[in-house]
């Protein structure tokens, strides 16, 4: 090869080794535009799930049918079983760390469903027997209850359904607004619309019942939890199940409520496309990452997404199981 074609060959060279190292350079930033791993929708990842409180016991009392899940402002974790047990959890390892027992005015247990923690280190607590929402004291002590319309009363006192009121509480922004929706349609409403309830706080700190609303759930369906963004919009699991192939969960995203009467939503995430990350089934599911979830809270936020705990309710049944959901959601 002649020198002057050396040359020539040699600055082709390395202007396409000088082009490949731009290719390499480039490629952490492609890298960091990629979906999130483990993503169940492209809003939605599953960063983990815990099984550990599984059909175990705390203090001589069963650690399962957890119906709801509360963060109060110093960063601690409460969750509440269907059975009147209001447990303590470790935020960072789920292990209980206390637990205490609610009753009614007459000393007798709750179906309680639905918690909030609010900003005096009290809980709201709802009921769906009656149904009812209750204030407790941080020892358990019945502090009040809230007045409920009529018509959302159980059968015969109004057209709720028995096991299918209040199960779902949350209290919005800035504490001045407390919801709660129904599971199911009350009699006579169209087979897809619950009703949620408002309450507004006085200057005096209690509630007086507010504006009602309405929410569609996908067929077959029914609301086990709506929970409140940092922004006031509502995060919404829908849940059913079916003998013979499991549970069917979805997180929905609906408006803050006030703008009318019907609150719109959108889908986030079908629980059933999440990856399972090894997780095992006791009964037939779409994929064995599935239970009986009822339990949702906000943790927390990164990255720009919420860090959302998911529960389900084993109903303390052997093909059943206690377990906890990470998810991180782009709402």
């Amino acid at each position: 090869m002649r020198p002057r074609t050396l040359r020539t060959a040699l600055a082709t060279l390395t202007a396409i080794l000088a082009a490949a190292g731009c290719l390499t350079a480039a490629g952490p930033a492609a890298a960091q535009q990629r979906p999130p791993v483990n993503r169940c929708s492209p809003g939605v990842s599953l960063t983990g799930f815990s099984d550990a409180l599984d059909k175990t016991t705390y203090d001589g009392t069963y650690v399962g049918n957890l119906s709801a899940l509360a963060r109060d402002r110093r960063g601690s974790l409460a969750a509440l079983s269907d059975r009147s047990s209001l447990f303590r959890l470790d935020a960072r390892t789920l292990k209980p760390r206390g637990v205490t027992t609610l009753a009614d005015e007459n000393g007798a247990a709750l179906d309680s469903e639905g918690l909030v923690a609010d900003g005096d280190g009290t809980y709201l607590v709802s009921s769906e027997t009656e149904p009812s929402v209750r204030r407790y004291s941080r020892t358990g002590e019945l502090l009040g209850r809230l007045p409920v319309p009529d018509d959302l009363r159980t059968a015969p006192e109004g057209r709720g359904r028995a096991n299918g009121s209040f199960e779902g509480l949350t209290l919005l922004p800035g504490g001045r607004t407390l919801l709660a929706s129904m599971e199911y349609p009350l009699d006579g409403d169209p087979a897809d619309l619950v009703r949620v309830q408002s309450w507004q706080r006085t200057r005096h700190g209690d509630f007086r019942p507010g504006a009602q609303y309405t929410y569609r759930t996908d067929p077959g369906l029914g609301v086990a939890e709506v929970t409140a963004t940092p922004d006031g919009r509502l995060l919404v699991l829908e849940r059913g199940f079916t003998s013979g192939v499991g549970n069917t969960v979805r997180l929905q995203l609906a408006d803050r409520p006030g703008r009318g009467t019907a609150l719109h939503k959108r889908l986030l995430a079908d629980l059933a496309d999440c990856p399972s990350l090894g997780a095992t089934a006791k009964q037939p599911q779409p994929n064995p990452l599935l239970d009986n979830f009822e339990g949702m809270a906000v943790t927390g936020r990164s990255g720009g997404r919420l860090e959302v705990l998911v529960v389900s309710d084993d109903n303390q049944n052997v093909v059943q199981t206690t377990r906890f959901l990470k998810l991180r959601v782009r709402a």
